[in-house]
């Protein structure tokens, strides 16, 4: 982990800074940057203690109960039908995905990793797609067949899997977010992958300036950043960006987006380009950016409805080769002017 003072560039977005001179002393604020679960965080908060350990502490945490990737965490024992019990962390991802799953009406589904496998968007090697494949594999997808039991996971087919990875670094920013703030820290940025949790104000005691990308086809990410619009975040909360124009491969010609919808148990084609969330939590946010990538344009007011506090942004296709953006009025009030 480096401890430094600057600004930092994220992928889809970026945190924006502005240079001021005043005669008085800027309160000074900590910049923590490093790499975690396979991308890149960069923490800024108000203060200037090392709260480094305690970030490193959360992050242990969280990878004994979330990460896939680590053989001993309590999900990749779930995962391999292990007599596990969960933790509060687990089980706090796990209730708001099915909350959300319910609401969307299985449009988000953390049992849809054999798909996203397939496919060649998880943490295995590809398979030759075949209609016969995917209707198999749907045989054991569903978030109806998986459920907790006090402190158990309990599944109706032994193939069922999950994969929390549309969730779990927006809920990763939130616990960080929730360290600091127990130890007196009310101003904060805390991003991962992407994902912001945030908090209070900025250095200039301003909100928090996040840049949303436009959408452009770059799966390499070598593209100069250019920015739809920038949005200001005050309070405390969570932004979350979803969006295929990054995330996707192409064979024999066509184009493969990372966005699997759950039902279908294909790559998703809505006219939704990219979703960016602003929730009172970055868990709930990311999973709606997620959710909104999957269901189309047409059912996010509804969906989003449903949850207290959150505002979006969609960038919708067309059909043409060109995009227009449509918002809800909670975002449109916080970009900037």
């Amino acid at each position: 982990m480096k401890r430094w003072s600057g600004l930092a560039a994220v992928p889809g977005m970026i945190i924006l800074g502005a240079a001021f001179f005043s005669c008085r002393k800027a309160p000074a604020y900590t910049v923590l940057q490093g790499e975690i679960f396979h991308t890149y965080y960069h923490i800024k908060y108000k203060g200037e203690a090392d709260h480094s350990q305690r970030v490193d502490s959360v992050f242990r945490a969280f990878n004994h109960s979330l990460n896939p990737f680590d053989s001993t965490s309590i999900i990749a024992g779930v995962n391999r039908n292990l007599p596990v019990r969960t933790d509060s962390m687990f089980r706090r991802v796990f209730r708001r995905a099915q909350e959300i799953a319910a609401v969307s009406g299985g449009s988000y589904d953390i049992t849809c990793s054999p798909l996203i496998n397939a496919w060649g968007f998880g943490f295995e090697h590809k398979e030759d797609v075949t209609a016969q494949l995917i209707d198999s594999i749907r045989a054991f997808v569903g978030y109806r067949r998986v459920r907790l039991d006090g402190e158990t996971v309990v599944k109706d087919d032994p193939r069922t899997t999950l994969n929390t990875s549309s969730i779990a670094k927006g809920y990763a920013s939130d616990l960080v977010g929730e360290a600091l703030a127990a130890h007196g820290i009310g101003d904060y940025m805390v991003e991962i992958g992407g994902e912001v949790a945030f908090n209070g104000l900025n250095p200039q005691g301003k909100p928090w300036r996040i840049g949303v990308s436009k959408p452009q086809d770059d799966s390499l990410g070598l593209a100069m950043q250019e920015f739809e619009l920038v949005v200001e975040l005050s309070g405390k909360g969570g932004l979350a960006t979803s969006g295929n124009y990054r995330n996707f491969y192409v064979r024999d010609g066509k184009k493969y987006a990372h966005t699997i919808d759950p039902l279908s148990g294909y790559p998703v084609q809505t006219d939704v380009l990219s979703a960016t969330v602003i929730a009172p939590d970055c868990m709930t946010a990311d999973a709606l950016a997620t959710t909104f990538m999957v269901v189309g344009s047409e059912r996010v007011p509804a969906i989003a409805a449903e949850f207290p506090g959150v505002d979006y942004m969609l960038i919708l296709s067309d059909g043409d080769g060109s995009y227009k953006t449509v918002m809800n009025e909670g975002f449109r009030k916080r970009v900037a002017k």
